[in-house]
């Protein structure tokens, strides 16, 4: 009666793999995975090629990755993030077809609406039982919640589980159920837990990034939007940490208690919880091990799914639900538009996650950043890579002002009747540039090496070979 497989080599044969074949992994441990790795070494010992990989996100731990794509063993990439190590080579055109960028919402309707069909759905779980129910909240690589990997185990056609901690059966308190499991292989470990916090995941002392959250905080309660029920997402960079201590001393003071945080989770969200600021924390990814401890202990720490998180064709998702978002922005254009896919030469660094799904449902979507960064301006006439578009973003807060879009006139009324210093974007793009120079042109292959997927599956931009 038990699946478990003596290697994973015997769980990819008997799965059925084929060249040509697509197949499906999930990012929880972010930089700590070793299972994509150990996966694809399995997979090209046995002759495997021409494959599609579907990972929800790809780190510099995967760099071994380029190689299996230069010797035709992987020849073709969707993903929502790819991380510097690996975006620069893409960028050089290693791969041979367009890498296809999703949104985490999209990606998860794409899958559940067989937009993108998986074959076989490799899932790296902290913990299983040999029928495959399986938790990331124990074990010694325990990552918090899966709940990237819920449409791949559930729309597979086959499930493999790869776990270093194997449970006697049944699981208790599992995230995802056996019915979806064909097979489960125990390895010696499935990653390191040190490497999924973010490495951004630290109070910052900067007086500019100080500055920015201060004023964003300012920004929220005037808007109205501050008060009992109040729902919240922001990120795991310094401004945005610092943006929560502010906010949390707001509610705390003031008596707020709002309704719930979404999205990757932080020790700091998990602090607000505890403080009362918020009813549930509704967590799609944890960014580090005191968040995963509150998902294991805390009954009002809940995990959810990518789809339950920001699916746009789900019946319903948490993310329409939010009333404020606070994003990040490599770029952001006068018209508002939002880049954080690729830097100002053209080379991938990161890609929407959930940038474009919370934009869209928040009813205030802020985006935060200094006016510069390394002598290069943020704001720009017009981005190099649209990410999330314009008519979804409503605020953006630099140290110098804060600029409204025009589309939110009802908003900038209130804001300057609160005293916010309300400037307009323009003004923000040739401060910037008065300071830093006029930018040079980026220069820019011929070859389309990336596509830009908005959150409904329609194409927002291309990425094209860097120089």
């Amino acid at each position: 009666m038990s699946k478990l497989l003596p290697s994973l080599e015997e769980a990819i044969r008997t799965s059925g793999l084929k060249s040509g074949m697509r197949i499906s992994f999930h990012h929880h441990l972010r930089n700590g995975d070793f299972v994509l790795n150990m996966v694809m070494e399995a997979i090209a010992k046995l002759g495997i090629g021409d494959l599609t990989i579907n990972a929800s996100s790809l780190f510099d731990c995967h760099t071994p990755l380029i190689d299996h794509i230069k010797k035709g063993v992987v020849t073709k990439l969707e993903t929502n993030y790819i991380s510097p190590g690996i975006g620069k080579a893409i960028s050089g055109g290693v791969l041979p077809n367009p890498v296809i960028f999703r949104s985490h919402g999209g990606r998860a309707s794409a899958i559940e609406t067989g937009e993108t069909p998986i074959d076989v759905a490799f899932i790296a779980a902290p913990t299983a039982d040999d029928q495959g129910n399986c938790s990331g909240r124990f074990g010694k690589s325990a990552c918090g919640s899966l709940g990237y990997a819920f449409a791949d185990a559930m729309y597979a056609k086959k499930v493999v589980i790869i776990t270093d901690t194997l449970a006697s059966y049944p699981l208790k308190d599992f995230s995802i159920s056996e019915i979806y499991a064909d097979y489960v292989v125990k390895v010696d470990a499935i990653g390191n837990p040190q490497g999924i916090v973010s490495g951004t995941t630290m109070m910052t002392r900067d007086p500019v990034a100080l500055r920015i959250a201060g004023l964003t905080a300012r920004v929220i309660q005037a808007s109205g939007l501050l008060k009992d029920g109040f729902s919240f997402q922001t990120g795991a960079g310094g401004a945005s940490l610092a943006l929560g201590r502010e906010i949390q001393n707001i509610m705390v003071e003031q008596g707020i208690r709002g309704s719930f945080a979404l999205g990757g989770t932080t020790g700091y969200l998990v602090d607000m919880l505890e403080a009362g600021c918020f009813e549930t924390i509704m967590d799609v990814q944890c960014f580090d091990l005191k968040a995963v401890e509150s998902l294991k202990l805390n009954p009002r720490h809940v995990e959810i799914s990518a789809s339950h998180y920001a699916s746009p064709t789900a019946k319903s998702c948490v993310a329409e639900r939010l009333d404020a978002v606070v994003l990040g922005a490599t770029e952001i254009d006068v018209n508002f538009n939002v880049n954080v896919h690729t830097d100002s030469n053209g080379y991938i660094i990161g890609g929407s996650g959930g940038h474009s799904d919370v934009a869209a449902g928040a009813k205030l979507a802020l985006v935060i950043a200094p006016l510069s960064r390394a002598r290069l301006s943020i704001v720009v006439d017009q981005v190099l890579t649209v990410t999330t578009p314009g008519k979804t973003v409503d605020v953006f807060v630099s140290q110098y002002g804060v600029a409204v879009n025009p589309l939110r006139e009802d908003l900038k009324k209130e804001l300057i009747k609160s005293g916010i210093p309300v400037t307009d974007i323009e003004a923000l793009r040739k401060m910037a540039e008065d300071v830093n120079g006029t930018a040079k042109k980026t220069k820019r292959g011929d070859k389309v090496i990336g596509k830009v997927l908005y959150r409904d599956g329609s194409i927002i931009d291309e990425i094209f070979q860097a120089p």
